[in-house]
């Protein structure tokens, strides 16, 4: 498994918590939430790397594109939870 991968993984996953700890509600909100920052930072990361942009990149991932869109993706699943 490559190191950036895990790196990924992780930046979303953090996301995910931090989101959790500021509108979550209960123990199924942290799952939910920790899932959509993960996949938020790869539609991101896919997105940097097709627009071929080099904002600020750690390696080969495309930080800004990545968190951006993971917080996207973190607004809309809570819109869509509907709470």
């Amino acid at each position: 498994m490559s190191p950036y991968f895990v790196l990924a993984v992780l930046i979303g996953a953090v996301y995910g918590a931090i989101f959790h700890l500021w509108r979550g509600k209960s123990v199924k909100d942290i799952v939910y939430y920790t899932l959509a920052g993960v996949v938020g930072f790869g539609v991101g990361q896919t997105i940097g790397a097709a627009l071929d942009r080099r904002l600020l990149l750690v390696g080969p991932l495309h930080i800004i594109e990545a968190s951006l869109t993971s917080w996207l993706v973190l607004f809309l699943a809570r819109w869509l939870k509907g709470s």
